[in-house]
């Protein structure tokens, strides 16, 4: 593992409000590269292993990553090509929600792979087709969020799969509609993070709207340090880290942390290459970010580039 030198945060950057949240530390590491470039793909984790499904430029092999032997294999296809997918892992399965196909025409589609069989089925289709929102999983259910339909308009559809029925049920509409987003779940809520307008990188947004189950309410959160859209986002420690995201003329290498429970950001030593469209995914007490685009408006890489934090003191 190549390690490009301790970047240690002396002080924590706490934003937006003056809550007082433990610091961050921690140091990235490169490698192993993907078998293949992807970008624009939706990446999802089950367990030890991460899955990357579809590509900006149609290839349909899914990559799949394992995280503990840190080694890749090529899976099965996926039915046809399609990029800006939305995607969530449950009980051995990966939900794969709509995304673009046939260049740039919106589907309602939702497609399950069994991790174990590898083999692909259908589901009971979105109620309407989008594509480049985000998808989650609280309690046993998919909330699939946000997201483009063909034209780019944007969408404030918030919608919830049950897999145990093979059905949908409307939720609350997230307030602000936008694509391009980071959608997590961290203790049974629904964390929004960034995102665009109408397809816009220059329209990007440091929105975060915050979505309650038990209420079927949304409120909003601090606003990121930087707007962004096309980022990618997982949750380490009950903290959102959102990486990277475009302009219309460059990429970031934003690094920054959210605390939900203190609604307070951090930012994070630079993602060593600026991309956008790509994702990120947890392995113990790192972070791991999956290939994604160098280049604003396309592009595709092979870079795997992993953050390891440190544990905020408790």
């Amino acid at each position: 593992m190549v390690r490009l030198g301790l970047m240690r945060i002396v002080a924590a950057a706490l934003l937006a409000t003056g809550a007082v949240a433990h610091e961050i530390t921690g140091q990235w590491a490169t490698g192993p590269d993907g078998p293949q470039p992807r970008s624009e793909m939706a990446v999802v984790q089950d367990g030890e292993t991460a899955y990357l499904i579809g590509d900006y430029n149609g290839a349909r092999e899914v990559l799949i990553y394992d995280l503990a032997a840190r080694a890749w294999t090529v899976g099965p296809q996926f039915p046809y090509p399609v990029h800006h997918p939305m995607a969530a892992a449950l009980d051995g399965r990966v939900y794969v929600f709509g995304g673009y196909v046939d260049g740039w025409q919106a589907s309602g589609a939702v497609w399950v792979l069994d991790t174990q069989t590898l083999q692909w089925s259908e589901a009971e289709p979105m109620p309407a087709p989008r594509a480049a929102g985000g998808a989650a999983v609280i309690d046993g259910r998919i909330h699939v969020v946000a997201g483009s339909v063909s034209g780019a308009a944007n969408v404030d559809a918030h919608e919830i799969y049950d897999p145990a029925s093979d059905s949908w049920e409307q939720a609350a509409p997230i307030p602000t509609p936008r694509d391009h987003l980071g959608v997590v779940a961290v203790d049974g809520q629904l964390v929004t993070i960034g995102g665009r307008v109408d397809g816009d990188p220059a329209f990007n947004l440091d929105t975060v709207e915050i979505y309650d189950p038990a209420t079927d309410r949304w409120r909003d959160g601090a606003p990121m340090p930087t707007a962004r859209s096309g980022v990618a986002a997982t949750v380490l420690d009950g903290r959102v880290y959102v990486f990277g995201g475009e302009t219309r003329e460059i990429t970031f290498d934003a690094a920054e942390a959210y605390d939900p429970a203190a609604d307070s950001w951090q930012v994070l030593p630079p993602l060593p290459t600026a991309r956008h469209g790509f994702g990120a995914v947890v392995h113990g007490s790192a972070v791991v970010t999956l290939m994604g685009a160098p280049t604003a408006g396309g592009d595709r890489s092979v870079v795997v580039e992993t953050f390891e934090a440190s544990a905020p003191d408790s």
